[in-house]
């Protein structure tokens, strides 16, 4: 890695001052950078030095003082710049010399929090809001991590060591649950390969930290709960409307945000066809049932057509106060684990209800009517057989009723 200051003689102007670029070069690659404040009579040029002659009585005095100051700023930068490739190791690049060389600062080690900032910019033209939200989140945990236990985070100590450091933080002072911490290390893992695959580091020990993940319980509403709700002839406005978004996402199996971006456009008599938000599917198309039709019939040609919209906060409070005016109030205990800790707490099943169980309420409930699994699968949009599995939890409903049908009535 080499580099040189050389004379624009082409772009010289009326008064003879010549613009000064500097050229940065690496084997095959060659960089050239104008200076755009940095001009120089010919005669002035001190090439083997790469700076301008001055002195006091000079017609350009006070302008040769601020160029050779740009020009010194720029051997320092490009300096540091090279040092930065050969401290950790990286092969010269011209797409990162010339990001490093746009930023008025430049350090030699790789700041894992700044790549993290590039990394959430680049995101944002391919993921959703939400993954973006959990980003930033992770980012701010990481912070309060490395400021409460002096750990250092820098590409090269993200490893085993890490690993226990971190695990101790979440587990101990943040009471972290253990599949929340397998999200933060997915994210972890992620931004570590696409720093690794932008030549940022060259450290695979990452790859040996685990993702932590328990099997947790699928909450849904029961055929006769859900339809209990449906036909609930509710008093409050506010409350049936809240009760119709619910129960849409539990007719057809869409995801809170898409149906919140529902247009009458997208309707037609037996189906509706959109472009899915989260996975970014083009044309998906879902059929239409008899409940999920009445509710679209509900509200045609009023100002909430096709469906009422509530931001996921409102609509997660009214459809809780809503289960509980319908006696969904069964005691309903869920087990989380926090490291080797287990807990298990009891609750009122409609404390546990949100926008998130309509969708698992039509799976859960389209699977025990005897859907096609793989018809399923295709209305709920999900990529793959190993997403859908793990979102899916067979019921011991659904276990009882194979088991019966099976061995009771054809053995």
């Amino acid at each position: 890695m080499n580099y040189l200051f050389e004379l624009r003689k082409d772009k010289v102007n009326k008064n003879g001052l010549i613009p000064v670029r500097i050229v940065i070069t690496s084997n095959k690659i060659k960089i050239r950078k104008n200076l755009p404040n940095v001009k120089t009579l010919l005669e002035d040029w001190d090439s083997k030095n790469g700076y301008i002659k001055n002195h006091k009585k000079h017609q350009y005095y006070e302008e040769y003082l601020d160029s050779n100051k740009e020009i010194q700023n720029t051997k320092d930068k490009v300096e540091k710049i090279f040092n930065f490739f050969k401290f950790n190791n990286i092969e010269f690049s011209e797409k990162i010399f010339l990001e490093k060389f746009g930023k008025d600062e430049v350090s030699v080690g790789i700041d894992f929090f700044e790549a993290f900032d590039d990394f959430v910019k680049a995101s944002k033209h391919t993921k959703t809001e939400g993954t973006i939200k959990r980003y930033i989140t992770l980012r701010n945990f990481l912070i309060h991590f490395t400021q409460v236990t002096k750990y250092p985070i820098r590409f090269d100590t993200i490893n085993l060591n890490f690993e226990e450091e971190f695990m101790d933080y979440a587990f101990e002072e943040r009471k972290t649950l253990n599949n929340y911490y397998g999200k933060l290390i997915s994210i972890i893992k992620t931004f570590m390969n696409w720093a690794f695959n932008r030549g940022l580091h060259n450290n695979l020990e990452f790859k040996k930290i685990k993702h932590v993940e328990n099997e947790i319980e699928v909450i849904y509403l029961e055929k006769d709960e859900l339809l209990s709700l449906f036909e609930y002839p509710f008093e409050n406005n506010k409350l049936s409307r809240a009760r119709d978004f619910f129960c849409f996402g539990c007719f057809t199996g869409l995801r809170y945000s898409d149906i919140y971006n529902l247009h009458n456009a997208n309707i037609s008599e037996s189906f509706i066809e959109l472009n899915i938000i989260k996975t970014k599917t083009i044309s998906h198309r879902v059929e239409l049932n008899k409940y999920s039709k009445a509710i679209l019939d509900k509200y045609r040609g009023t100002i909430h057509q096709p469906v009422p919209k509530f931001s996921s906060q409102k609509l997660n409070d009214y459809i809780k106060e809503c289960c509980k005016i319908v006696g969904i109030d069964k005691n309903t205990t869920i087990t989380r684990y926090i490291g080797s800790k287990r807990i298990e707490e009891t609750y009122k099943k409609y404390e546990l209800i949100t926008c998130h169980v309509s969708r698992k309420t039509f799976v859960t409930n389209s699977l025990l009517m005897g859907m096609n699994e793989r018809v399923l699968r295709d209305f709920t949009n999900h990529s793959s057989e190993r997403s859908f599995k793990k979102y899916v939890k067979l019921t011991n409903a659904l276990k009882q009723q194979e088991m019966k049908r099976t061995w009771d009535e054809n053995f």
